[in-house]
This record gives structure tokens, C-alpha cells and sequence, in this order.
């Protein structure tokens, strides 16, 4: 199979070649003076002439837009340089080189860190203009890997996340105090050799899932997890703080796989609700397809995610399944100040059909209502995951702004869109043009300048 055939470098997907900073960007409408600091994404960038055997395992590129006083004031993108970059290996004859990074998944920041992730190795670190620092690892109190997909509560300030491993132990819960110099860690029993990719927090409760993807040396793609039906998926509850991980209780569930989650939080019952897209066995097989470039696949990276809830009975022992939403839909976002609480607007982004009729839409839905609203982007154009960034003095939850790069086929052009995250029938509240056409990202963050002061 040549290059040019593998889907995730073609289309939106094509990586870019080299690394550039542009200055004073053009700026339609007017940038809310709040939005001061940084949008920064991430994603899977191979060099030129390398083909990764899976889309996964393209080398990190961080693209940033840094917006202040109204203005849009650089664009830069840049590789995390990382070990695995130069071609250096994850396995070695002394076990897996945690430092040996594509950190092409997220980026975040930290204890006024810059943080660049992938869930199979440590976290980099990056400086306010995306150049690489270094591996991170708590002063040496990190020794595995950590997800990508780490949560911080906002009434706290505490960072969650974990290390998922397909050899013992299988699940490690951390937690980082908000300066991002105190970790501790627990072993969590129970758990499987299951992928796990992303979990959810509440006020009380860390929320685990494991589906019906196992791991599976034969897989040579470079990526070793597979489907297998006689994997049970479960979902796993257990209680935050220094002993939690000893009372943590497993739940079955029906076969699914949920890469990404949306947010959990405690109901006024005392249940857990759990909320993100799934997908079924036929539908992770044909994403997969599309991942490593085998036929039968997608159009699309992802097929038949549909939006599911998940509630956890503790005193019954037992959990309710449901589809709450018929579209495609992945990349679930929400105002990052309800994590862990209830929620009422949940945002994710719609693919077209499995056979690519249809196009890409952002999709904004109230829960309380049931309604849902739908921003179409045109036919070429592909957004990013959308990110919410609070109004000055917001009193309401979806008070704020959506930031959302579009990737332009038709134009091979990008632009960043500020939109109304309250109504998105309105026009942007101010589009940037960016000096090239961005490739399609995977996850990114807001970071403001007083959190990287």
C-alpha cells in the first residue's frame, strides 16, 4: 500500500511539512478582549517520507494561536521533540522507554506547565511558544505512563489521570496537587488488560471503563489491542481519596467500546451518570480499518459512535444503558467548570455516514430540553473538537465562546472560529486566518496567559 493511500495522510488528515511562526493574523469580526492566552492542538504529524503503520503513531504536532487585546498575534506549529521523533524505539532490551513519545494525542497545562500527552508514555513538556522542554515526570515520582485524557476538578484544582497497561499492574490512579508538585498514586484492583483510554471524575467518584478491546500481540500495526467478544465490558466505580482504590466496585455492561467520555457526575439520587459516545463491534472494527489504512473501512476515523448514557445504581449494584442521540458524533466537550457536576450543554462534532454522504457538524445539545442544534460547515470543511472558553463575568453555563479550527479542502486554508457558544445560528463572533491550511487535530485546550504566568 503506498502512502498516499493510507487515509490519515490524505484530506484533512495530510500532515504539513516543516514548522512556521506567522505574526499579526488577519482578524475578521472582533476577538472578545477575555480571550487572552492560547488555543493550542495536537495531533499525529509524521516526517516527511515516514509512514506510520498506524495513525496513532505519527510523531506530535503542537499548532497554536495566540490571541490578546482583540488581536490574533501569532499562529506557530511545531513537533514535540521527543526521542520517538529521531526514530528512537518505545520496547528496548531494558523494557519500554517511557520518554520514548509520539505526545501527539493532547495538550494541557498544569501547575503552569505546558503538557503535551500520550497515554502510552510521559507527559512532555512544552514552553509558552510550543518549544519542547522535556519529559515530565514529578520530580521522579511518575514511573508510568499517563493518559491522555486527564481531569482536572475545578473546585479543587487537583489533576486526575492514570496509567492503563496490558500487563500488571493493569490501572494506576494518580493525583496531582494543583501546583503540579505533590503525586500520589493507587494500584487499582480489577481491572483488566481492557484499553483504556479515557475515564470521568465526579465529586466523590473516579469512573473507569473497559470495553470489549483487549489486548492482542497479533496485531501488528503497532497499536496491540483488538476487539474480542468474550472481553466482558465493565465500568468500574471507586471512591476518591487515600484508600479508594481498596473499595473500588466493577459493573458489567454490554459489549461497546467508548474512546472518549463527555463528563459523570452524581445525581440527586446518588447514581453515577456517565455520558460519551460508543461504538459497537462492527463499528470499532471499520474505525480501526480507517486507523491503519486496511480496507473495509470508514470514510471517516470513527463509525457508528452514537451519544450513551451510562447510570450506576451503587445501592441497587446495578447500571441503565442508553442512546440518547442518533447522529455520528465524537470529540464530546463541555464548559470545563461542570466537571464532575451536572451538566446542562454538551458539545461534540458530527461525521458524515459511514460511506462519507453528508458533511461535518458541530452539535451543541441541551440536556435539560432534549434539543439539539447543529452548526453545518460546508461541504470540504472539517472542524476541530469544540473548545469553550467562559464570557468575562458569565452567569450562565454556556455563557461563553466555542473555539473550533477549520480545515478548508476547497481553499487549502484554515481558519480558527469564535463562536457564540450560547446560539450557534448566529454568525462567529470573529474568524482568524491562519497562514496554512491546518491538518485535522485530534485534542487541544484553551490555556489562559494567568494559568502559564
Amino acid at each position: 500500500m503506498t502512502a498516499t493511500a493510507k487515509p490519515y495522510l490524505t484530506g484533512h488528515y495530510a500532515p504539513v511539512a516543516d514548522e512556521l511562526t506567522a505574526t499579526g493574523l488577519t482578524v475578521e469580526g472582533t476577538l472578545p478582549p477575555e480571550l487572552a492566552g492560547r488555543l493550542v492542538r495536537n495531533s499525529h504529524n509524521p516526517k516527511p517520507g515516514i509512514t506510520p503503520t498506524h495513525w496513532f503513531k505519527g510523531s506530535g504536532m503542537v499548532h497554536g494561536i495566540r490571541l490578546r487585546e482583540g488581536r490574533a498575534e501569532w499562529y506557530r506549529n511545531r513537533w514535540v521533540d521527543t526521542p520517538a521523533l529521531d526514530g528512537a524505539p518505545y520496547l528496548t532490551e531494558h523494557g519500554p522507554d517511557l520518554t520514548a513519545s509520539t505526545a501527539g494525542t493532547h495538550v494541557i497545562e498544569h501547575g503552569g506547565r505546558l503538557l503535551a500527552l500520550c497515554e502510552s508514555a510521559l507527559p512532555f513538556e512544552l514552553t509558552p511558544e510550543l518549544e519542547t522542554v522535556g519529559a515530565f515526570d514529578w520530580n521522579g515520582r511518575l514511573t508510568s505512563a499517563m493518559t491522555a485524557h486527564p481531569k482536572e476538578d475545578p473546585a479543587t484544582g487537583e489533576l486526575h489521570f492514570f496509567a492503563s497497561s496490558p500487563f500488571p499492574p493493569y490501572l494506576i490512579h494518580h493525583v496531582s496537587s494543583p501546583d503540579g508538585t505533590v503525586l500520589t498514586s493507587q494500584e487499582v484492583p480489577g481491572a483488566s488488560a481492557a484499553l483504556k483510554h479515557d475515564f470521568a471524575i465526579t465529586e466523590n467518584h473516579v469512573v473507569f471503563l473497559e470495553g470489549s478491546v483487549i489486548f492482542d500481540p497479533s496485531e501488528h500495526s503497532g497499536i496491540p489491542y483488538a476487539w474480542d467478544d468474550a472481553q466482558a465490558a465493565r465500568i468500574g466505580v471507586m471512591p476518591r481519596g487515600a484508600d479508594g482504590a481498596a473499595k473500588v466496585r466493577w459493573f458489567p455492561l454490554l459489549p461497546g467500546y467508548a474512546m472518549h467520555l463527555a463528563n459523570a457526575y452524581e445525581d440527586g439520587a446518588g447514581r453515577i451518570v456517565v455520558e460519551g459516545p460508543s461504538v459497537g463491534r462492527d463499528g470499532w472494527q471499520r474505525s480501526w480499518n480507517w486507523w491503519v489504512g486496511a480496507p473495509d473501512r470508514g470514510a471517516e476515523p470513527n463509525s457508528g459512535s452514537r451519544s450513551r448514557r451510562w447510570t450506576v445504581d451503587l445501592t441497587a449494584g446495578t447500571v441503565r444503558e442508553e442512546q440518547t442521540d442518533d447522529l455520528t458524533v465524537e470529540f464530546p466537550t463541555i464548559n470545563d467548570a461542570f466537571t464532575g457536576r451536572e451538566h446542562r450543554y454538551q458539545y461534540a462534532l458530527s461525521f458524515p455516514d459511514d460511506r462519507g454522504v453528508g458533511n461535518h457538524t458541530l452539535v451543541k445539545y441541551d440536556r435539560r430540553t432534549g434539543a439539539r442544534q447543529l452548526l453545518p460547515v460546508g461541504t470540504g470543511q472539517l472542524p476541530s473538537e469544540a473548545v469553550f472558553v467562559p464570557a468575562a463575568d458569565a452567569a450562565d453555563e454556556d455563557a461563553g465562546y466555542l473555539l473550533t479550527v477549520v480545515s478548508d479542502l476547497n481553499l487549502n486554508a484554515s481558519k480558527l472560529l469564535v463562536l457564540d457558544a450560547s446560539d450557534l445560528s448566529v454568525p462567529p463572533v470573529a474568524t482568524v486566518h491562519l497562514p496554512r491550511r491546518v491538518p485535522a487535530m485530534i485534542h487541544g485546550s484553551w490555556i489562559a496567559d494567568a494559568d502559564l504566568a
